[in-house]
Parts: C-alpha cells; sequence; structure tokens
C-alpha cells in the first residue's frame, strides 16, 4: 500500500539532513549557497538574505546554474520545511550534491526567531511582461533584472559598434545609458550604424541614438554627451556619474589609451571591441582583475597596420556581431552571470566565420595598471601625456 504524503515526507525527512535557523542564520555569510525553492511570489514577498530561487518545479532544470558546484554545502528551504525535504533529497538522492540540508520550519520558523528577511523591490507589471525572458533565465531572474534597471552603462560612440550595443542594452532594460558623440548621422553611416535613420541625416548621433532607444523602451534614460572624447574633459564625463561599465566603440588609439589609464584609475570595467574589413575582436578590461589596454598594447601598431575604417572599409553587418557581443558582456557584467572576456582577447574573422581566443596576462611593468590607484594623488586624476604625439612617434 502506497504511503500517504504526509508518510512519504516522514520518510524523507528521515533520510535527509536537517539544520535549525539559528545554524542558517550564523552561516549567511560564510559561503553557503541558501536556496529558496518556494514560487515565484512568495520569493518576492522575503526572503533569506543572499538567498538564490529555485522553485522546486524547476529543481531539476535550473539548480546548475545557481549552484554549479556539487561539492558545495547547500541549504534549501520553503515555507515549513516540506518542500524543502523533498527538494534536498531529490539533490542528494538524484543530482549527486555532496552536502545538502533542509532548514527546519522553513522562513515561517526563521521570521519567528526574528531574522532578518530581504524583500525585494518588485517589478511592475509592464516590467515583468517586457522583462518576462530574462525572469526565466536563472543566471538573470528577477534579482538580475533589478540590477540592470539600476545599472549605468556609458557608451563611448553612437557609430558601427555602439548603434547595436544601445540598441540591446535598451532593450534588456539597462536603466541609465549615457551615450558620447560629437557627429552628426551622414548617408554613409546608415550602411552599419543602424540606429540612425535615413530621415535623420544631419541630426546629432545623440539625438538620433536617444529617439530610437527610447522608442524601443521608454523607461531607460538617456544621457548624452554631445562632445568629442579628449584629454580635457575625459574625466568630467566618466565622473559624472557612477558607471558601471564602459562600452568602448572608439576609432583611434590615442583616445583608446587615454580611457584606458583613465578607467584604470577610476576602477571602471571596459568592454573594448574594433572592427576592420572582415575582422574584429573584442575583450573586457577590468582594473586589477586582469590585464588593462596597455598590457596588450604597449605601443600602438604602425599606421600602415591599423588603418581606419575609413581609409580601409568595413563590412557592414560586422559591426552588429561585435556590438552585440559587447552588449552580452556588459549584462554579463552588470547581472554576475558567466565568464567575462577579462584576460583573454577574442578575435572574429568573418570571412572564414571563425572564432579564435588568445590569452592576454597582465603586464606587472605597466605603467598604469602595476600602480595602486590609492597612490595616485588628486593632482594626477585627469593629467594626460600628449596622446597625438606619443602615438604620432609609435607609428
Amino acid at each position: 500500500m502506497s504511503p500517504s504524503g504526509a508518510e512519504l515526507i516522514r520518510q524523507i525527512k528521515g533520510q535527509i539532513n536537517e539544520v535549525d535557523p539559528a545554524e542558517v542564520h550564523d552561516l549567511v555569510d560564510d559561503g553557503v549557497a541558501l536556496v529558496d525553492v518556494r514560487e515565484t511570489e512568495e520569493f518576492n514577498s522575503g526572503h533569506l538574505p543572499g538567498a538564490r530561487h529555485v522553485p522546486r518545479g524547476y529543481l531539476e532544470s535550473r539548480i546548475e546554474g545557481a549552484v554549479p558546484d556539487r561539492s558545495q554545502r547547500v541549504v534549501l528551504y520553503c515555507a515549513s520545511g516540506n518542500r524543502s525535504a523533498l527538494a534536498a533529497h531529490t539533490l542528494s538522492q538524484q543530482l549527486g550534491y555532496e552536502h545538502v540540508e533542509s532548514m527546519t520550519g522553513g522562513i515561517t520558523l526563521w521570521k519567528d526567531r526574528g531574522y532578518e528577511v530581504e524583500v525585494p523591490r518588485a517589478l511592475t507589471t509592464e516590467q515583468r511582461e517586457r522583462y518576462s525572458r530574462h525572469l526565466l533565465i536563472p543566471e538573470v531572474g528577477a534579482e538580475g533584472q533589478q540590477k540592470l534597471l539600476d545599472s549605468s552603462v556609458l557608451l563611448l560612440g553612437a557609430g558601427g559598434l555602439g548603434s547595436p550595443a544601445a540598441l540591446y542594452l535598451a532593450a534588456a532594460g539597462v536603466g541609465t545609458i549615457g551615450i558620447v558623440d560629437n557627429d552628426e548621422v551622414d548617408l554613409s553611416n546608415l550602411q552599419r550604424q543602424v540606429i540612425h535613420t535615413t530621415d535623420r541625416i544631419g541630426t546629432s548621433k545623440v539625438d538620433s541614438a536617444e529617439e530610437t532607444m527610447r522608442a524601443i523602451n521608454p523607461d531607460v534614460r538617456v544621457v548624452k554627451f554631445p562632445t568629442r572624447l579628449g584629454a580635457e574633459n575625459i574625466m568630467d564625463v566618466l565622473q559624472a556619474r557612477a558607471w558601471d561599465v564602459v562600452v568602448d566603440g572608439l576609432d583611434n588609439f590615442p583616445t583608446r589609451y587615454l580611457l584606458n589609464d583613465a578607467t584604470v584609475r577610476l576602477g571602471i570595467p571596459v568592454v573594448s571591441a574594433s572592427i576592420l574589413g572582415f575582422d574584429g575582436q573584442l575583450s573586457v578590461f577590468k582594473p586589477h582583475e586582469g590585464p588593462c589596454y596597455r598590457c596588450l598594447y604597449p605601443v600602438p601598431p604602425p599606421v600602415e597596420l591599423a588603418p581606419s575604417c575609413g581609409a580601409n572599409g568595413v563590412l557592414g553587418v560586422l559591426p552588429g556581431t561585435m556590438g552585440l557581443l559587447q552588449a552580452t558582456e556588459v549584462v554579463k557584467l552588470i547581472v554576475g552571470a558567466g565568464e567575462p572576456l577579462v584576460g583573454r582577447l577574442l578575435l572574429y574573422e568573418a570571412l572564414g566565420a571563425t572564432f579564435t581566443e588568445l590569452k592576454v596576462r597582465r603586464d606587472p611593468d605597466c605603467p598604469v595598471c602595476s600602480r595602486d590607484p590609492a597612490e595616485i594623488s588628486d593632482e594626477e586624476m585627469g593629467v594626460f601625456p600628449d596622446y597625438e604625439a606619443f602615438c604620432a612617434a609609435a607609428g
């Protein structure tokens, strides 16, 4: 005779490890993986600080995204301890997790003990519909989407790379997007700069970009800098807001070296890409966690080896490929998912449809990133050498 539901739960609780809320409270900051197996509405009403959300019905398909290390200690909880017991049994007996426990009494007993409950800001009904596909991804979810909504990203350039990056970051819900560009829309731009339209020829690129981005997502705040980035204003632009990430769509070496030095000093990660002809490259420069741009290029290459797109041309769809890869890296950095391209250079060759990855190591003698930013005085911040002369000499 089959056991009743209550009997089955009693049997399962006899086969798993349970832990008291008092012990869990002491473990919150000790690297244990806390997993809430309740439904989304329950989780959003309040959860344990730092808990990851994996609904019981999606446990088998989503737990690896939330807890990829099967040897890590995992504590599951629900409302009263029953669903988490079933989930713990599944993880330990069927999915190979080595140290799994269920919290006795669930969040109900946790609250009764007077312990802290974290209540996330709820997305509006419209936001839940707009970002519904993000909410289904364990690596993003409601928490990751809120991080995107709270984030600020600075785009350097509203051209070939900046166009697709701006479109998709706006669509993804990045709350504030800054755009630096002093150019106007030209007919020759429209072959690749897809954020602009024919009827906007002669319009400021930052105004044109804003119009398209807000048409996609009216919640996005656009901060416009209709200026050319240079030594005289880079610190003002980079400190205009607390930018989480800078997207480098620049087309010249002098400004890229300038950007590198400033972002290393300010500790702002840069997602950098470049394109030429049928070739593109991409990397993430995260200050003091990986190499900087100078580690990759100690000196600029000779001019004949690095012609501009205007001189050598570019395949119209290539900026879309590389700009979307940039947008992907930005989202990963903001939500904390995956492995960003820190210390790696990704090369794309469109004619052969090949990707090549190269390791880039940090230069211990780098004149910029080998220094402790705390050692740089306020007087040094924003003071840069003559980059035009520097690059001319190197070429």
